[in-house]
């Protein structure tokens, strides 16, 4: 049994309906979203051979249908036309999240902030990955005679800080020597290549400095390996309970986002252009069995650096929600890629 356009054109409105009212669609109320005049017969055979081919489903003997999985993802992939916002709404959306900016660490607390309140999802955000990225810049800032903050910032647009505490006084020579070992050693470096074998040497290397410098050196080596790492943050969980859908499900959903590995591989997964979308089962977590992930990476400076999520129920607004998370994506990108540059 083939897909026709007609097949199409009724299976985008079912979607379209189910997704506006959250109820089973009848023939009846699909003779007045057609675009074309058709019988409600006909319209119920066409209805019919898109159940047997598994695009729609039908909860009860005398109920109308929804949409499945399947029904779903032709919808996204081949029917769907995204909505465009209009320059107010871009405008305002981009200031907020903008209203983040300085740490990469506030800014994705912020996207995530107003993609968890455009959305009424829950919102998952990546720090930039540290995988592929290098020690851009590294400081060192004295707040007492002893104890120093040092602070890394990665070619991927990862900050990091840290107090730490030397066994010696801080000298403006300790600051001096600070940054030519950096300079030397540090600066370019790939994150990954920064481990125990490299320090080392390095501070074998520093001779007579080496008890008051190797205390930085190893703050140094902690934050390249934090930076490594792609936290994970979280917005917006609660408006899971806003979604009657998901009501059986909150429990095992709230669970699965306490546990950090599984969302950095929702936020990891395939993708099509930075774009992915998985809905119900299509889902590898038995918990999103009745949830929609619909994840977006941002790029910084050309590299692709981390992602932005939202999980909801599979009756999602796909095609309003889609481009917001495109659009807010863009913006985190960049404003690292400024903030870099800066």
């Amino acid at each position: 049994m083939d897909m026709t356009p007609r097949k199409e054109k009724i299976l985008a409105a079912v979607v379209e309906s189910f997704i506006r009212t959250g109820e089973p669609v009848g023939s009846k109320t699909l003779m007045g979203e057609l675009d074309f005049r058709v019988s409600s017969a006909t319209i119920r055979n066409e209805m019919a051979d898109l159940v047997e081919m598994g695009y729609l489903e039908q909860p009860h003997t005398s109920a109308g249908r929804v949409p499945s999985t399947l029904g779903y993802r032709y919808y996204i992939d081949k029917l769907m036309n995204k909505l465009e916002m209009n320059k107010d709404e871009s405008e305002s959306i981009e200031k907020s999240v903008a209203s983040g900016r300085g740490d990469p660490e506030q800014l994705l607390e912020k996207a995530g902030e107003v993609i968890a309140r455009l959305t009424n999802c829950a919102a998952i955000t990546t720090l930039p990955a540290g995988e592929q990225a290098c020690v851009r810049r590294a400081e060192f800032v004295p707040v007492s005679n002893r104890t120093a903050m040092v602070v890394l910032l990665t070619s991927a647009g990862t900050l990091k800080s840290k107090a730490c505490r030397g066994d010696m006084p801080i000298t403006q020579q300790t600051v001096e020597r600070f940054y030519a070992v950096c300079a030397a050693h540090f600066l370019g470096k790939p994150l990954e290549e920064i481990g125990t074998v490299m320090l080392q040497t390095l501070v074998a290397s520093l001779g007579e400095y080496a008890l008051e410098m190797s205390p930085y050196f190893v703050a140094l080596a902690d934050l390249a390996n934090e930076a490594l790492k792609s936290d994970v943050l979280l917005e917006g969980q609660s408006n899971l309970f806003n979604h009657r859908e998901l009501s059986g499900s909150v429990p095992d959903i709230m669970e699965l986002l306490r546990k950090g590995e599984p969302l950095s591989k929702l936020l990891s997964a395939g993708e099509k252009d930075g774009l992915n979308v998985k809905i119900g089962t299509e889902n590898e977590y038995k918990q999103l069995s009745n949830s929609s992930v619909i994840v977006s990476r941002y790029n910084v400076n050309g590299s692709r650096s981390g992602a932005l999520g939202i999980i909801g129920p599979t009756r999602l607004n796909y095609a309003k929600l889609i481009p917001y998370m495109q659009f807010i994506s863009g913006v985190v990108g960049k404003i690292l890629s400024e903030t870099l540059e800066d």
